[in-house]
């Protein structure tokens, strides 16, 4: 699904417009009737119940008056409380306005907004005040307004975007809307997946209201929800083995780090991957056996039995790539100087789709122009204090420009680059972008990259291309930490809870795409 900005979303109107003649009555008729059903969705009847439709004097206001008239018509008490005066609205907007008159809905102008009140019996909020063009600070009276439906507590339906978000950074202005339902109109808007944006957006609905297709082909950008990530689960045959569903070698682990390895190799394997292989120095190779049952351990000539990778294991981890479908490297594998060199050598060797991550980050940072010898497929899977080391830029910088900076470091090295955040994006060398939708606040634990490590390699080792693996293994690692939070709350969720819940995100996925429903987020 395309995601734009604000000012993009405007270009779409004018052309959708001018160029492909849809009139702009169509497009606002459209958009109320879109959030009309929307709140039948998600709220039931609205038969006798007493919405309030708050309006601005733009379009999105005009949105809401088509609102309000199909909520009358559907038998709710409705008023539109105006936060302008009548005459200043204008175009499609005042046509729609007239409407809601036939419809006998009676229309309030808000002259002192000291002196507004949502009625005690009100049942439902229409925010229909900014929309998506919103941007600065929310003056008076607009902030009294909005700090009033906020204190109500009463839910919120925002037409396209609550009113005080900035649909372009996801900022806030104080005071903004908390929505319960947000429905947003063609495509989504960057501002909406962003936090703190889309902390106040509730539900996110995108409802298609007759934009032609291919209208947004030139926009790069693209959301990653349920729907996405159905259509690229890799498929799966009732006669298959094993060996059907790809072989991955693991790279990792050293003293301490013995946990990331082997939740990196098990996650593969709850993903579907056939046979995952755990190559470990040997001295740590008698506690992956304890910890592991499903992985296949390959203990590896170690430095000194000290837990690091030896450089003279070269030879035999060759050995095992080539007998690999793909690979994973790096997670706890640490950044002693043997290891660190074998890691170099790997880097330009490798023709198997591979994810580099964690420690192998930190070690090709020294000398990242070693990236572009890769001849393989390949994905990187950084946080940004990784990714600041592999670009020399500082974490402020990067958390103020990740979409773009994202999207030049996988052009320049041609390789797919996941940026693990909040959310996490995927930037694929051809300069598309897509963010993740899924995931919370509670994946913020020690082990959660080596999990989505795991996702990643697992997908490869399926027979997936690098950018689908990524793009696919964001999703159900999000979606997994949302299940397990939902279990058991994101306080105290640890990564293994994220690999444990990955098989019901998948079986959620599956019994969708079976259904078709795309449901959800």
């Amino acid at each position: 699904m395309k995601i734009c900005t604000p000012k993009q979303m405007q270009e779409i109107d004018r052309r959708a417009i001018e160029e492909k003649g849809i009139p702009g009555q169509t497009l606002m008729e459209n958009a109320g009737r879109a959030v009309f059903e929307a709140i039948l969705r998600r709220f039931g009847s609205v038969q006798s119940k007493t919405v309030a439709v708050i309006c601005g004097k733009g379009n999105n206001g005009g949105d809401g008056f088509v609102v309000a008239r199909y909520l009358k018509e559907s038998g709710a008490h409705v008023e539109i409380d105006l936060l302008c005066r009548a005459e200043e609205i204008k175009g499609d907007a005042a046509e729609n306005m007239m409407k809601a008159g036939k419809c006998r809905i009676a229309i309030k102008e808000i002259a002192d907004a000291s002196q507004y009140q949502i009625r005690t019996d009100t049942w439902l909020i229409v925010d229909a005040i900014f929309g998506t063009g919103f941007q600065g600070e929310i003056k008076p009276p607009y902030a009294q307004i909005i700090q009033k439906i906020n204190d109500s507590e009463v839910p919120v339906v925002a037409v396209d975007c609550p009113s005080g978000l900035n649909g372009a950074t996801g900022a806030l202005s104080e005071p903004t809307v908390r929505a319960a339902l947000t429905v947003t109109f063609g495509f989504p808007k960057i501002g909406q997946v962003l936090f703190p944006g889309k902390a106040v957006c509730g539900i996110l609905e995108v409802a298609d209201i007759g934009f032609p297709p291919g209208i947004a082909e030139d926009i790069k950008t693209n959301l990653v929800r349920r729907l996405e990530a159905i259509r690229l689960l890799p498929k799966r045959w009732p006669d298959a083995h094993k060996g059907d569903y790809g072989r991955l070698f693991v790279l990792a682990g050293s003293t301490g780090y013995t946990g990331a390895a082997v939740l990196t190799a098990a996650t593969a394997l709850r993903c579907g991957t056939g046979l995952v292989y755990l190559g470990v120095p040997e001295s740590l190779n008698p506690i992956i056996e304890v910890k592991s049952t499903e992985v296949i351990s390959k203990p590896l000539p170690d430095v000194k039995k000290r837990g690091h990778l030896a450089l003279r294991g070269m030879g035999e981890i060759r050995r095992h790539i080539a007998d690999a479908d793909a690979v994973a490297i790096g997670p706890g594998i640490g950044t002693h100087h043997e290891t660190a060199e074998l890691i170099r050598r790997l880097v330009s060797e490798i023709e198997k789709p591979a994810v580099f991550d964690a420690d192998a980050l930190n070690i090709i940072a020294r000398t990242p122009e070693i990236l572009k010898k890769h001849r393989g497929p390949l994905v990187i899977s950084p946080h940004p204090g990784e990714f600041s080391r592999l670009t020399g830029k500082s974490i402020a910088e990067i958390a103020a420009d990740r979409f773009e900076l994202a999207t030049e470091f996988a052009g320049e090295y041609n390789l797919v680059l996941v940026l693990k955040g909040a959310p996490t994006i995927t930037a694929l060398p051809s300069g598309d972008l897509h963010i993740n939708y899924s995931g919370n606040d509670g994946m913020a634990t020690a082990g959660s990259g080596d999990v989505l490590t795991g996702l990643i390699g697992g997908f490869l080792a399926q027979g997936m291309t690098a950018e689908n693996s990524a793009i696919l293994a964001n999703y159900v690692h999000g979606l997994a930490g949302d299940i397990a939070a939902a279990d058991i709350g994101g306080r105290g969720l640890i990564a293994g809870d994220i690999m444990a819940m990955v098989p019901q995100a998948l079986v959620e996925l599956e019994g969708a795409a079976e259904h078709d429903i795309p449901a959800g987020n």
